[in-house]
């Protein structure tokens, strides 16, 4: 007879530490979270946290890195579904980020990439993670021209650093004015921009 398994996998330990220092660094703050509180509110005791992680900012870096594949899945998913740039859009406002702890919290999100930046050593394992991100947003780019009949009209890889630089600003402003700058304020501005520049999808 086979025995049961009682003992959570580290992918569901991670998973549990993940939202539950989302929870807390949005309550505390990042620099005033501790180790202990962290793993309290995931269940867990403090050991069970330095078997999965050495320090807080590892903590942190591997949510971002979870955040990064997520998005990667869920945009290339929206992608082959919806290659036509409207419908695109479309989806992509109503993407579910439910299971994401930081594609729910956009604003912890940047607190937590600035928070890391400051510490140069970490700094290359956010440019990896940029990277990622830049040839997604180059990808998505290049297949709804394509789709739109106008290949040539913008340079993809150009054109995805710019719409990511815009994201982060927006986010940015977001953090500091929410009052003025509105959750959808990046869709609303891809929309204008796609407007001014005439790319227009084929129905």
């Amino acid at each position: 007879m086979s025995r049961v398994r009682t003992r959570p996998t580290r992918d569901e330990t991670c998973e549990k530490l993940f939202e539950a220092a989302a929870r807390v660094f949005e309550e505390q703050g990042i620099g005033g979270a501790s180790i202990e509180a962290l793993a309290a509110a995931a269940g867990f005791s403090r050991g069970a946290f330095y078997s999965n992680f050495k320090s807080k900012d590892e903590l942190i870096i591997a949510m971002l890195e979870d955040h990064v594949d997520r998005s990667i899945r869920r945009n290339r998913d929206l992608l082959a579904q919806h290659s036509n740039i409207e419908d695109f859009l479309e989806a992509l406002k109503n993407m579910d980020r439910s299971q994401d702890p930081l594609g729910r919290a956009p604003l912890l999100h940047m607190e937590m990439i600035l928070y890391v930046a400051r510490a140069e050593k970490r700094r290359p394992e956010l440019a990896k993670r940029l990277r990622a991100l830049r040839k997604l947003i180059a990808d998505i780019v290049e297949t709804t021209l394509k789709n739109s009949g106008q290949p040539d009209a913008l340079n993809p890889a150009w054109t995805g650093a710019i719409l990511l630089a815009l994201e982060d600003g927006f986010r940015l402003h977001r953090l500091i004015d929410p009052e003025t700058t509105p959750a959808d304020s990046f869709l609303r501005a891809v929309g204008d921009l796609r407007r001014a520049i005439g790319i227009i999808a084929n129905s």
